[in-house]
């Protein structure tokens, strides 16, 4: 059983980023706290617990003694405010990617423009990005969604960082559709979530059977199992190892492996080796 990588998979620039500010922090020798959890990997989390690094969610839970990380996905400002008036430091992870979305909505709504932004209205990162224009702003899952909209003013049309692109432009051609104003249109989908959903649309063209490791709860990973499956039904959304089931693999010559932007090399390499096992376990029957 042959076994291929994307071209691109596993942490994003952001990510990265952000698990680097905490490891550096935690080097400094200062008690860490994330408000909510860094990432949307439960096991890297949990890596990073081992290590002295807690989550919380609450503002009361913060010592003044305490450092204090800005999740990578952000955090509306009258937040970061008071996470800055309780905190001895704060270190702000959020993605450069995900500031860019909070600054446009911000420049919009300061030119008492609409907002409308294409993306999770529950996701943290479209909480966060509300925060910065809050009586501006509108937040649509898909274009489904934009009919229920008010009458827009000069809108702003920008999206969730990790959406599928397809569902972006969907939306944009329906507030345009519904506005006679002149409609601005920023794509903010990060280049790493492209540059992700298209190597797994290739991967799965070649592929019999893909598995996407990711977060059950992360939103580019759900976005990579559904190109996936446009191209292969046999695409599995999977978080650790322990998941695949040799059943799913029996006949397969070919298995593509990829991740979401949330996934540490260290749970990647132990996909692979326990598919690397379970192909000369087939082999052998």
């Amino acid at each position: 059983m042959e076994i291929i990588l994307a071209e691109e998979y596993g942490f994003c620039f952001g990510v990265e980023r952000a698990v680097e500010m905490v490891e550096k922090a935690l080097t400094d020798g200062e008690t860490v706290r994330t408000f909510g959890p860094l990432i949307h990997n439960q096991q890297e989390m949990e890596r990073l617990g081992k290590e002295g690094v807690k989550t919380i969610n609450e503002l009361q839970e913060i010592a003044p003694n305490e450092t204090v990380v800005i999740r990578a996905h952000g955090v509306p400002p009258q937040v970061e405010a008071e996470l800055r008036a309780k905190a001895l430091k704060v270190v702000d992870a959020t993605c450069p990617f995900v500031t860019r979305v909070q600054r446009l909505a911000a420049r919009a709504a300061a030119q008492d423009r609409h907002v409308v932004v294409v993306g999770n209205p529950e996701h943290p990162e479209m909480i966060g990005v509300k925060g910065y224009a809050p009586n501006h702003a509108f937040i649509v899952r898909d274009a489904s969604e934009v009919a229920n909209l008010p009458k827009l003013k000069k809108p702003l049309v920008v999206s969730q960082t990790t959406i599928k692109a397809q569902t972006f432009f969907e939306a944009v051609e329906a507030v345009k559709a519904r506005t006679d104003d002149e409609v601005e249109v920023i794509n903010t989908i990060c280049s790493a979530t492209r540059d992700r959903q298209d190597a797994a649309r290739e991967l799965a063209e070649k592929a019999e059977a893909v598995y996407i490791i990711g977060g059950k709860h992360s939103s580019n990973s759900r976005k990579l199992l559904a190109v996936c499956k446009e191209k292969c039904e046999k695409s599995f959304l999977i978080e650790t190892e322990e998941e695949i089931n040799p059943e799913d693999l029996k006949g397969i010559k070919r298995v593509g492996v990829t991740a979401g932007a949330s996934t540490p090399n260290w749970l990647i390499e132990k996909v692979i080796q326990r598919l690397k096992e379970i192909g000369e376990q087939l082999e052998k029957q």
